[in-house]
């Protein structure tokens, strides 16, 4: 039996025809096996040309490498004979801190020249053989020194072909428990307040005869982390060790070596260690111990892993924390990271070496829980925590439940020793928010509503929005969904029609709708505070509004009108979404230089016209059916020049405008997207109740879908609504914004349904016509519907990770992938 751990480097050796090849087709998948016979062809197209060997494991080196990069088990075929091929391929593995791997196969020279004589690629002599044979005497001796972590030969054809493949786990992957667990930080022989927090976390302690805490249970079944550091400077480290080694012993608890420990350990171990920190402490207090228990104390530490990988990868504990690429890797430079953190190479004014700040720059999925820094509280940093708070000199010991995310800490009971340097919070620089590296080329983003990717041509056109001409990345937080509309609808005259978009969210599984009036306007997003700091208006693509002379007046008059919500939230702050009103307010060029054109154009030149033809029917020429179309041409110009007109009201700076409030996103530390629209939109009555000429109202029709007489009765609203000037409707599920269907996927946050005149603007002024209508009909929803769903699961994400106190980068990076989303090349008009 071979065992290989699941992820490894392994490196096939042997001659020319010892059935490398055949070995590594039989035990491994054909993706797994780098050959340098294949790579010598790719660069050279000729297997066996050895003048390409160098650069043929150039590229296999650069294959091997990105495999192990992604975590894949990796077979080298070649005859890895001489020291320094096998020197490379080991400088990969550690590149990667991965094990590496070696099998030999060692058959007879006799049976190898067998094998290659019946080969026709093969035109070498047996002397080839006969030095390979010889190269492999020398290797055999030598794999262990130079660096293989597992070495297997296998002699003779029997051997070979009845060897098996057995694959394990590296001891830090233990990704199959999920716990619950309660992460302990550091005790430096606090044993006392061991006791006490392990008791306020409902442990319930074994002791032996002595009355010594041996080993500790608890009735729920979790289990205790322990992040080292269990040793020095503290009264009584042998307890602790006693009470640890007991509670891992018996399978209730598990333990990562802490630098304390690896110090204990080389001191027993009669190496040379300077007697500092707490340890002629430990080494006293050992000395009263028997010295049975001394070697256990040893033997534990000894065995003790780097860090573990837990709960399908989505914790992982280590003494001094550990970079995303080194989880679940094994190697002398991860050891030490786990064990030491990082240091800049520079020491403070105590001394004391300074920390690398790696945490400021963790971008990983997995949380990392640790300790070694000692600081006056535990704070999450870029979903990474350190727990230790400084027992032993005087402060307190602190654990975390997992996965609740709950701290639970007792304050120690004295100062045991004075810290050489005070303690400090663990956040020594601010959350500096995404990085440059976060936002370029193709991004792949798992965000807790699906997954997507961004493309990199998607993601440089954000980039240019958001370092030109969006607000501070740091307050845009959110940004909108784009909307999609409802199914076409077949009834005379119409290209949306209400039966479309029920029938729409009826076939979602939604039973209750609320009809929104949709307002022509521009979607504005409201950040407002009681204090101002941080408070701004932006648009759907993040850029500002109005200039800081008009900006603080707004907010001022929405400050105000809040201000009683606030209090009654018990909220810092709240985000708004909110329509900006009139539509002339912000898109006065795009109405002049577009749609006034075309009509005034129209207006000017269709009544002339018409003029010329009447005077020509005057004539007695038949011109009627080319004066039809003129005139219906004209018709139509005036009802475009209508529907355009309507939405353009005189404003002059903040005079005219309003804001049409709907939605309450989220407040200090939640979301509101599981409120119904109820609740968003009695809070929106009572902001426009507050300032009735800074708020506009929005008008709604709540309707069971169930109903066909609610539904005659919403229609009839819409029809209205329309047929006096209103843009239509925006139909939404009325359980709130994160309404998902019967199989677990969200639906889509609002269909509109626009009126009949209102699309003149979009489509043109002759799209009523039958046959336009027609082929208007035939247009495609899905991507605009898929576009619409992805950047609503976006939204909703950044709102929970802003809810959860996530570092901003994770926020930002998901409401960077919505301006990326408006890259789409989907039909505007839709």
């Amino acid at each position: 039996m071979i065992d290989i751990p699941e992820l490894s480097l392994v490196v096939l050796v042997g001659i020319s025809g010892s059935g490398k090849s055949t070995f590594a087709r039989t035990h491994f998948a054909p993706t797994q096996v780098l050959s340098s016979d294949f790579f010598r062809g790719l660069v050279a197209d000729d297997e066996n040309d050895q003048s390409a060997s160098a650069a043929a494991f150039d590229v296999l080196h650069y294959v091997a490498g990105k495999r192990l990069a992604a975590g894949r088990l990796t077979v080298v075929d070649a005859t890895n004979l001489q020291s320094h091929a096998r020197a490379g391929l080991i400088a990969v593995a550690r590149e990667h801190d991965v094990l590496p791997v070696v099998i030999v196969l060692d058959v007879p020279e006799s049976v190898a020249w067998d094998r290659t004589q019946a080969r026709p690629d093969r035109s070498f002599d047996r002397r080839v053989l006969t030095r390979m044979q010889r190269d492999l005497r020398r290797s055999l001796g030598q794999f262990a020194r130079e660096g293989f972590r597992k070495v297997h030969v296998l002699r003779g054809e029997e051997e070979i072909a009845g060897a098996e493949i057995r694959y394990e786990k590296l001891f830090n992957d233990r990704r199959d428990e999920h716990g619950p667990f309660d992460i302990v930080g550091d005790v430096h022989g606090c044993r006392a307040e061991l006791e006490t927090l392990l008791g306020t976390l409902g442990w319930e302690l074994v002791r032996d005869e002595a009355g010594r805490p041996v080993d500790a249970t608890h009735p729920e079944g979790r289990t205790a982390v322990f992040v080292g550091d269990l040793v020095d400077r503290g009264p009584d480290s042998p307890g602790v060790l006693r009470l640890v080694m007991g509670m891992v012993g018996a399978g209730h608890a598990i333990c990562v070596p802490g630098n304390h420990e690896q110090k204990l350990a080389r001191k027993l171990a009669g190496r040379t260690v300077q007697l500092t920190h707490g340890l002629p402490e430990t080494l006293e207090q050992l000395a009263a111990e028997p010295e049975e228990f001394v070697h256990r104390a040893k033997a534990f530490i000894d065995g003790l892993v780097s860090h573990y990988v837990l709960d399908d990868g989505k914790l992982v504990v280590a003494h001094a924390g550990l970079k995303e690429a080194y989880h679940g890797r094994a190697s002398g430079r991860v050891r030490s990271f786990a064990l030491y953190g990082e240091t800049t190479g520079e020491t403070d004014e105590y001394g004391l070496p300074v920390r690398y700040p790696w945490a400021q720059e963790y971008r990983g999925s997995a949380a990392v829980v640790y300790g070694h820094v000692p600081t006056t509280r535990p704070e999450w940093i870029n979903n990474t925590i350190c727990l230790d708070t400084g027992c032993v000199f005087g402060g307190a010991l602190t654990a975390l439940r997992w996965p609740e995310r709950e701290l639970v800490g007792v304050p120690a009971a004295k100062e045991y020793y004075a810290p050489i340097r005070p303690l400090t919070t663990v956040e020594t620089e601010p959350d500096r928010g995404l990085d440059i590296a976060d936002v370029t080329g193709r991004k792949h983003l798992e965000y807790g509503y699906g997954r997507t990717t961004v493309p990199a041509e998607n993601a440089a056109a954000a980039l240019e929005v958001m370092g030109r001409y969006s607000i501070d990345p740091e307050t845009l937080i959110w940004l909108p969904p784009t909307m999609a509309p409802c199914s076409s609808s077949t009834v005379d005259g119409y290209l949306e029609y209400p039966a479309t978009a029920f029938a729409d969210l009826r076939s979602a599984g939604v039973d209750q709708v609320v009809c929104e009036e949709k307002h022509m306007g521009s979607r504005a997003v409201v950040r407002i505070s009681a204090s101002g700091v941080g408070d701004s208006i932006w648009t759907r693509t993040g850029r500002p509004f109005f200039a800081p002379e008009l900006l603080e007046p707004l907010l001022a008059r929405v400050r105000v009108a809040v201000e009683p919500i606030l209090a009654e939230l018990e909220t810092d702050w709240l985000l708004l979404d909110t329509e900006l009103l009139p539509w002339s307010a912000k898109a006065g060029g795009l109405i002049r230089d577009q749609y006034a054109g075309v009509g005034a154009a129209g207006r000017a030149a269709l009544p002339a016209a018409l003029a010329v033809l009447d005077q020509v029917a005057a004539r007695d020429l038949d011109v009627s059916a080319l004066r039809d179309r003129i005139e219906l041409r004209s018709a139509e110009i005036d009802g475009y020049s209508a529907a355009y007109r309507a939405y353009v009201k005189p404003t002059d700076g903040l005079t005219g405008v309003t804001l049409a409030p709907f939605a309450v996103l989220a407040g200090a530390g939640v979301s509101y997207a599981a409120k119904d629209h109820g609740w968003h939109l009695a809070i929106a009555d009572r902001l426009v109740a507050a300032d009735p000429e800074l708020f506009t109202p929005t008008r709604r029709f709540v309707l069971d879908l169930a109903d066909p007489a609610a539904e005659a009765e919403a229609t009839d609203w819409w029809l209205a609504l329309t047929g006096a000037g209103g843009e239509g409707m925006v139909v939404k599920p009325y359980a709130g914004l994160a309404t998902v269907s019967a199989k677990n996927r969200l639906v889509q946050p609002g269909v509109k349904c626009r009126g009949r005149e209102y699309l003149r603007i979009i489509y043109g002024p002759e799209y009523t016509r039958p046959e336009q209508l027609d082929r208007l009909r035939q247009r495609n929803l899905g991507r605009k519907r898929n576009l619409a769903l992805r950047e609503h699961g976006l939204g909703l994400a950044a709102l929970d990770r802003l809810a959860e106190g996530a570092p901003s980068w994770q926020v930002h990076e998901l409401v960077f992938a919505i301006l990326a989303a408006e890259s789409e090349p989907v039909d505007p008009r839709l």
